[in-house]
């Protein structure tokens, strides 16, 4: 196994009404896996705006991006993936639409729900810590140390 660079991503914490905001992880629907949109940051670009693009990306919502809430590594031992991941408060704009369909340009997010914290315990999702970053009375920025990648 060939030793890779980690891939910097950003990821948006979108609560409302006592429900967190949840993307389909991968382009495959038959995997249940759920995360919090975001994805990969482009060069040149803060954080902050890569976040900004990649959520109006997967769901066709514009977003307000707020301070950062949870620094999480995940990888996968198989091939050598390493990720590390940045999320950050956020809500949705008061002039976003909130269009029902949207085109991912990826063709990876195809799906979206808003959870509840007994919806989420059902649930497949990462970074395992998300309910207790979405519900719990946690303030300021944590970290989940490096966790394995979820398969199927």
């Amino acid at each position: 196994m060939q030793q890779q660079m980690p891939r910097l991503a950003a990821r948006a914490l979108i609560v409302e009404q006592g429900k967190v905001l949840l993307v389909n992880a991968f382009a495959d629907l038959d995997i249940p896996l759920m995360c919090l949109p975001g994805g990969g940051a482009h060069s040149g670009s803060s954080l902050p705006e890569n976040l900004a693009r990649e959520v109006f990306e997967e769901t066709g919502l514009t977003i307000e991006v707020g301070a950062p809430c949870l620094v999480n590594e995940f990888h996968d031992p198989d091939t050598g993936f390493h990720q590390v991941e940045i999320f950050f408060k956020a809500q949705i704009s008061k002039d976003s639409a909130r269009p029902d369909t949207w085109d991912d340009p990826e063709h990876i997010v195809a799906r979206r729900i808003w959870a509840d914290a007994n919806l989420l315990e059902r649930v497949p999702h990462k970074p395992s810590s998300l309910a207790q970053l979405a519900f719990g009375d946690a303030t300021g920025l944590s970290y989940d140390p490096l966790e394995t990648i979820w398969k199927p």
